[in-house]
């Protein structure tokens, strides 16, 4: 019997977390777990998961709600961020409505502007990014900020968050980490193991996924059947390699997964939020002072909001190379400026210094661009 057999069902399994997560939301509030909401990538989970709350990813990937959104924010907004408010407004978001509080970032004008106007109807904090990675003064603040979440979860959920909990949260997360880095690594392998539609099932499903222990223990077993099918022959057929980077992808902006997957080309790594960005590097677990490792951890985060943003690029220079990659696209959504200004030097470094195919994409949460996705990806995979 095939090894591979079951595997697309696994996988589906991964695709549907999100909206099977939506009950088991329901039963840990009525339990009274406290239940923390995030939107980014730079928000230490270790702390929420020190005291004994969950962490969930909310719902920002759709157009379902912009219209309600675009009646009090600008029509030519970043539509991530008016999906994150009209999910919020509207209530339409099961995880939106059971989170005690969100926890937002100032990683761009738009977004903390708009936290402002989340507070009217939801518990909000704003954690302040210092806008560089280059600084002591920048460290100093991002370190402050940590202590000040902490404090500020202490208060509101009557808890106290000890350094040994933290410790413990530290060594299951990098435990994630790990699991997901050995998961997504089987982009490696030439011919693929397999699709990159397949790869982001599971890193975006992960994030709806409460029970970290046993959300490890599955990721690990299923990276271990991918493996078993592979190494008895079950392998995919030779395409060009394509690294997706830039701005986060998931739900609607799947789209541009399946348009280079339907027109010849294999997506095996995804640099974005949804992707390595967040979970390549660990948190030190042997530094003396527990702050300054997470801050270390989350401030090296290659967000294009950093100025200069030189982490991005390492980890694109690594890849590329891990990777065999053939071929970069760079996905930008409408409106985001700073993701989409740094094009410029994302390409002149995929180009000059990796002397490989660029071509940076502009979309939205829409359905309307997919002729044209479908028409640009084919000519890039027949370029390779």
């Amino acid at each position: 019997m095939s090894l591979r057999k079951n595997l697309p069902e696994i996988f589906d399994q991964f695709a549907d977390a999100r909206k099977n997560g939506f009950i088991a939301a329901k039963a840990l509030k009525e339990q009274n777990i406290p239940m923390v909401g995030t939107f980014c990538t730079y928000m230490p989970q270790e702390l929420p998961l020190a005291m004994g709350a969950v962490v969930v990813s909310l719902c920002a990937t759709s157009d379902e709600t912009i219209p309600e959104a675009e009646k009090e924010l600008p029509r030519n907004l970043c539509p991530l961020i008016k999906s994150s408010y009209g999910f919020g407004k509207t209530d339409k978001c099961p995880y939106f409505y059971f989170s005690d509080i969100v926890v937002g970032e100032t990683t761009c004008d738009g977004k903390k502007k708009m936290y402002e106007h989340m507070a009217e109807f939801k518990p909000v904090h704003v954690m302040q990014l210092p806008n560089t990675q280059q600084s002591e003064d920048a460290f100093t603040l991002w370190k402050n900020e940590i202590i000040r979440l902490k404090s500020l979860l202490e208060e509101k959920f009557n808890v106290e968050i000890t350094e040994t909990k933290i410790r413990e949260a530290i060594v299951l997360k990098n435990f994630e980490r790990r699991a997901l880095k050995r998961f997504y690594g089987l982009g490696k392998l030439n011919p693929p193991a397999i699709t990159g539609t397949d790869i982001l099932k599971v890193l975006y499903g992960t994030t709806f996924k409460f029970d970290r222990k046993a959300n490890i223990d599955e990721i690990e077993a299923l990276t271990d059947r991918v493996l078993a099918a592979y190494e008895a022959g079950e392998k995919l057929e030779r395409k060009p390699r394509i690294l997706v980077t830039g701005c986060p992808i998931g739900g609607v902006t799947e789209k541009i997964v399946k348009a280079i997957e339907d027109n010849g080309g294999q997506v095996v790594f995804f640099e974005n939020c949804m992707g390595a960005k967040a979970i390549e590097d660990l948190v030190d677990e042997n530094e003396p002072d527990v702050y300054e490792a997470l801050a270390k951890k989350y401030l090296s985060i290659g967000c294009s909001c950093m100025t200069p943003n030189p982490n991005r690029v390492a980890l694109l220079d690594r890849s590329i190379d891990e990777y065999q990659v053939d071929g970069v696209i760079d996905v930008i959504l409408q409106a985001c400026h700073t993701y989409a200004i740094e094009t410029i030097s994302i390409k002149k470094f995929v180009n000059a210094s990796k002397t490989i195919p660029y071509m940076s994409v502009e979309t939205d949460y829409s359905t309307a661009d997919i002729g044209q996705l479908n028409t640009r990806m084919a000519a890039f995979v027949e370029m390779l």
